[in-house]
């Protein structure tokens, strides 16, 4: 069976419910995930595909992505390899395409690996989960971007077909 490493970072746990959901199109896989906050060193040769997601916290992917990235630049040039990012800016139309998304041409600038495979998924937005600072932050940037302001209920902006079809693009099969 064929190995495919997942490896994430996620703030609110978006991102993870949406590796989740790719599961089911990576049947045929023996899938290990891994918390890249955990700050993992791995032999990206022992897998036959690599994923890595991370998601966006006001304006900025956590440095354990980019550590990992400079880590295993080498292995990850080397291995069928695909990142994806999790932002809520891609809840509009113009800015879920990789090719258009801010976060993804700064990740590109700063990064020195280039994925074979590059997705962008809307993320959700918890109020309920948040504290009253990260509520306010929030809120400042929903109202700056067209947002919702209304902190009585979470909205999940994921469009989990596009999702599976990343997944299914990721294990060959789109």
């Amino acid at each position: 069976m064929e190995k495919l490493l997942v490896l994430y970072s996620s703030r609110n746990g978006q991102t993870k419910k949406i590796i989740e959901a790719m599961r089911s199109e990576f049947s045929g896989y023996d899938v290990e995930l891994v918390d890249l906050h955990t700050n993992p060193r791995k032999n990206l040769s022992k897998y036959d595909k690599v994923v890595v997601g991370a998601s966006i916290r006001y304006g900025r992917f956590h440095d354990s992505l980019y550590t990992f990235i400079h880590h295993h630049s080498e292995q990850l040039a080397a291995v069928d390899a695909a990142f994806f990012c999790v932002c809520l800016t891609a809840r509009k139309p113009e800015k879920a395409v990789p090719g258009k998304n801010a976060y993804i041409r700064k990740f590109l600038a700063r990064s020195p690996w280039r994925p074979r495979t590059i997705g962008v998924f809307a993320g959700a937005l918890k109020y309920s989960e948040y504290n009253w600072w990260q509520t306010r932050i929030i809120q400042l940037i929903m109202k700056i971007t067209g947002g919702s302001t209304d902190t009585s209920q979470d909205l999940e902006f994921t469009d989990w077909d596009k999702v599976a079809e990343f997944a299914r693009k990721v294990a060959g099969r789109g």
